[in-house]
């Protein structure tokens, strides 16, 4: 574990209920994780602690834990598709009543274990998080095999399979620190998209998504950064900058949900719940 100090997993219980009050009551995973670390001001080095060896962070692995005991105390739901709301008991609940209500769904959590034969069960995670984090490990994992050359064939062939036209790798000719570009069409339109490829374990920052838009000064506005880690508040503020070309961003857990949906390097059986096995033969008869 880092030396970075990073709270502690209860005290991001208040700033969660914070957050999704001033959301308007509700909000994405995605969107709540933003506001509490915005509002909690962390740095770039807190932003970037890997929780292991990743994909998420810390502070996301913790944020998680917060959202299972929010559930769990009655102050927070969540729908199929993640997003998580307060209940009435949430939208009045004190900061001071939050210690309390920790101790009695611990207590009743405990109390629970010893009447079930699955004792060694740990208090349970977010419904379906755990299993998606699993997973995405695993075919992480497998990508980060692959070397730079072989990355940028598999964001080529994931911007194919999304629909993008005339895709193009040209990072290996050192173009600037763009890796390749594609022509998307939507609709009547289409426009010229250019991307950068950053295969490593960790957080990208502001800095990078400047660079980046400085290689496309002059070459087009549409671009496109994907990387294995994740991207840290400061770069998600600049790519959407006022005044500055917008660009979008995959993290690890985007890029692992597009080849999922897209098929490539995972098969996915659909019972009643979803089971996704990773095909480690894909990468390196594909792209190695």
């Amino acid at each position: 574990m880092s030396e970075i100090e990073i709270p502690k997993y209860h005290e991001f219980h208040w700033p969660a209920v914070v957050a999704l009050r001033e959301l308007g009551g509700s909000a994405t995973i995605e969107e709540l994780n933003d506001k509490v670390i915005a509002d909690g001001g962390f740095t770039e080095a807190q932003q970037s602690v890997l929780h292991k060896d990743g994909p998420s962070t810390e502070i996301e692995y913790r944020l998680a834990w917060a959202r299972t005991y929010l559930k769990g105390m009655g102050l927070a739901i969540n729908s199929e598709r993640g997003v998580w709301s307060l209940t009435d008991d949430g939208r009045g609940v004190a900061e001071s009543q939050l210690e309390p209500l920790r101790k009695t769904y611990l207590s009743a959590y405990r109390n629970k274990r010893k009447s079930d034969s699955s004792d060694e069960s740990p208090l349970p995670s977010t419904d379906g998080e755990r299993e998606e984090i699993t997973w995405q490990d695993e075919l992480l994992d497998e990508v980060m095999k692959l070397s730079p050359g072989a990355f940028e064939r598999l964001a080529q062939r994931l911007l194919r399979e999304a629909g993008f036209v005339n895709t193009q790798v040209t990072g290996r000719s050192g173009d600037g620190g763009i890796d390749g570009q594609g022509v998307y069409r939507l609709s009547l339109l289409s426009f010229p998209v250019f991307f950068q490829c950053k295969r490593y374990v960790g957080s990208v920052g502001a800095g990078a998504v400047r660079d980046f838009r400085g290689a496309m000064a002059g070459r087009g506005e549409k671009g496109l950064l994907i990387t294995t880690g994740t991207f840290t508040a400061e770069a998600k503020s600049e790519s959407t900058r006022d005044g500055a070309p917008p660009l979008d961003l995959i993290d690890g857990k985007r890029l692992c949900h597009l080849l999922k949906e897209y098929k490539l390097g995972v098969s996915v059986s659909t019972r009643m719940v979803e089971d996704v096995t990773v095909l480690p033969g894909f990468f390196a008869e594909h792209f190695g």
